[in-house]
């Protein structure tokens, strides 16, 4: 299996979530409308009876497949557990599955992330890392961004010693088109604070992982 790794050592600030600008949202109408066209194009009927309601499904399917968009990050990190019984080692949720679609040809790429930090003052529920990868799979980015901002989101409402993120994804416009590779495993990491500055951190939290599989 072929595996491209990427690690990202981005400083800046990635934006949370994309904002409409001065342009007004479409209305559903319009969305539908839009379908109808892309089928037209295609060389599809939409007037034919399998396409009749196609346009209102693929306008459905877009509200869930796209929800992160109204999901805040930082609200599903708000509540911090701080009784923790003095527990300061790595916390690793590991296995998150998620599914989500590249902004470049807007097609399906699927895969894991896995996640762990080293508190400070305190702990969230675990399922809350799940829904923030959540939260950002559900929108339209590429992988590396992706990744960047889950670690971001985590190291601002945690404030912890150190923050890592492994995402690894097989994406659909290397596996159904283009080069047509199906099987290719991108892989992205994030470390911040001691992740990133202290080698054995980093290697524990990836021995970790590689050790479950």
């Amino acid at each position: 299996m072929d595996e491209v790794v990427k690690t990202l050592k981005l400083k800046q600030t990635v934006p949370a979530t994309p904002q409409w600008g001065a342009q007004a949202r479409p209305s559903r109408h319009e969305a539908e409308d839009a379908v109808r066209t892309l089928l037209r194009w295609i060389g599809e009927d939409p007037g034919r009876e399998g396409l009749l309601d196609t346009p209102k499904r693929v306008v459905k399917a877009h509200e869930e497949m796209f929800r992160g968009y109204h999901d805040d990050p930082a609200e599903i990190l708000s509540t911090v557990f701080e009784d923790v019984g003095g527990y300061d080692d790595i916390v690793l949720v590991r296995d998150i599955e998620f599914f989500s679609h590249c902004e470049h040809h807007m097609v399906p790429f699927r895969g894991k992330a896995h996640i762990g930090y080293l508190p400070e003052g305190g702990v969230v529920g675990l399922s809350k890392l799940a829904r923030v990868v959540d939260a950002y799979a559900r929108r339209l980015q590429t992988q590396e961004t992706m990744t960047a901002q889950i670690a971001q989101a985590i190291d601002e409402a945690l404030k912890p010693r150190g923050v890592a993120v492994w995402v690894e994804a097989e994406h659909m416009c290397m596996s159904m088109r283009g080069v047509c590779k199906s099987g290719a495993k991108t892989i992205t990491t994030q470390f911040t604070g001691v992740f990133r500055d202290d080698p054995a951190e980093q290697m524990r939290f990836l021995t970790m992982i590689r050790d479950g599989r």
